[in-house]
């Protein structure tokens, strides 16, 4: 059982074609991200409720996340249908973490709300990448994945 699991936090994390994809993932995930923090920052410093402004602006990210993740990150080059679903089904689950951060952290224990989206920025990246890669995009990766391990045997 343990051997199972090292190997799968091996193919997971550690080897190269899923750090290349990390690295691209970050890339995507730092710039749609950096922008929609500041605007996220701006519009509740203009009164408006956090949850409210992550209820509006999540929908807008998802997209720029989903055509960056597909093309850049893993190559994917199935049917949107498919993926698309699944990358709205790993949105969904991502969406209530961070509303669930913010209900708990700014809510019943009073921290700020700009720390606790901060932190939920990281939180839920963390699980979409995770979930991107086992589940959005699985089929695609995991024949890359082949693909480059084969180049490297002929080599």
């Amino acid at each position: 059982m343990k051997n199972k699991f090292f190997d799968a936090l091996w193919t997971l994390f550690l080897n190269k074609e899923s750090r290349r994809q990390l690295i691209r993932y970050g890339i995507v995930g730092i710039a749609h991200n950096s922008v929609g923090y500041f605007v996220y920052l701006f519009i509740t410093w203009l009164g408006v409720d956090p949850k409210i402004v992550v209820g509006v602006s999540y929908p807008l990210a998802m997209l720029v996340s989903y055509l960056g993740n597909k093309k850049y990150t893993f190559h994917h080059q199935g049917g949107i249908t498919k993926s698309s679903v699944r990358f709205l089904l790993a949105h969904a689950v991502s969406y209530c973490i961070n509303l669930l951060m913010l209900y708990i952290c700014v809510d019943l224990l009073h921290y700020p709300h700009q720390l606790v989206q901060l932190a939920a920025i990281f939180v839920c990246a963390a699980f979409l990448f995770v979930t991107l890669k086992l589940f959005v995009f699985a089929g695609q990766a995991t024949a890359q994945e082949s693909t480059h391990a084969g180049n490297r045997s002929i080599q």
